[in-house]
């Protein structure tokens, strides 16, 4: 196991490393957003570059799409690809069912659409965003910039007849000024601690004028890859009911690492 890499890291990297194991040749892969999602970019650009492994790409940001083109991995839109033969992100929860909030990095939306026009979603994750009940991650919710506070009041209306613990939304700020999606949006963090009804909570917010998308993605993974610091790693894939637990080795001088 590399020296080089922090306890989090490992974790991230063996479950991007065993993630990627799932992507064969001329598939069309969906590459997510975020920390962990850029580690499985730079694992299967290794294997882009070592195995000759010939795929196209669909980026869910403008920074995955230039990460992935730095590595060696055509990229094309998702309207060019049409149709997805699997999409490998992150997660910032996950619960038994494989239920998931997303959308820490912003780019929820772009995730949704990918995720749902794919065939299978694979999650890689770390022990730590396994919850019993989704909720202590602030809910992203991606909001139009015209009339933002109103959008805002009324959600918060509605999370008056909803089974969460917290109620209160903060507009995410990138410094001085609200954060801007890739498509020009402002997120809403809701604070809500606990939700019991998930599925019910990502109706609701979706009904609300001025709302594009909610980061509750429900019945939309397929598989979850658990990375943990020794280097041990647990599929879990709620179709087939298994649940698989193996170890990934790796040398101090993984070309991965380089300009990290």
């Amino acid at each position: 196991m590399s020296s080089n890499l922090s306890p989090i890291d490992t974790a991230k990297f063996v479950a991007a490393k065993k993630a990627v194991d799932f992507v064969e040749d001329k598939m069309r892969v969906g590459l997510g957003t975020g920390s962990t999602a850029a580690w499985m970019v730079r694992a299967l650009g290794e294997r882009v570059r070592e195995e000759g492994l010939s795929i196209v790409g669909v980026p869910t940001s403008t920074r995955t799409a230039e990460l992935a083109a730095q590595v060696g991995i055509k990229v094309v839109s998702l309207d060019e690809a049409r149709w997805l033969d699997l999409t490998i992100d992150g997660a910032d929860e996950f619960d038994d069912d494989l239920n998931l909030i997303k959308g820490g990095g912003g780019a929820l939306l772009q995730e949704k659409i990918v995720a749902t026009a794919s065939d299978t979603m694979v999650v890689i994750t770390d022990p730590s965003k396994h919850v019993e009940h989704l909720g202590a991650f602030p809910l992203p919710v991606e909001v139009v910039p015209f009339g933002w506070q109103t959008t805002k009041a009324l959600i918060e209306e509605s999370l008056d007849s909803m089974d969460v613990l917290g109620r209160s939304g903060t507009l995410r700020m990138n410094g001085e000024a609200p954060f801007v999606t890739d498509e020009g949006n402002h997120i809403v963090d809701l604070h809500l601690q606990r939700i019991e009804d998930a599925r019910k909570l990502s109706l609701v917010l979706n009904q609300i004028p001025g709302v594009v998308e909610n980061g509750l993605f429900i019945d939309i993974c397929d598989r979850v890859v658990i990375g943990h610091q020794d280097g041990r790693v647990e599929v879990i894939d709620i179709n087939e009911g298994t649940h698989q637990e193996s170890l990934i080795e790796f040398a101090d001088d993984d070309n991965i690492f380089k300009d990290l």
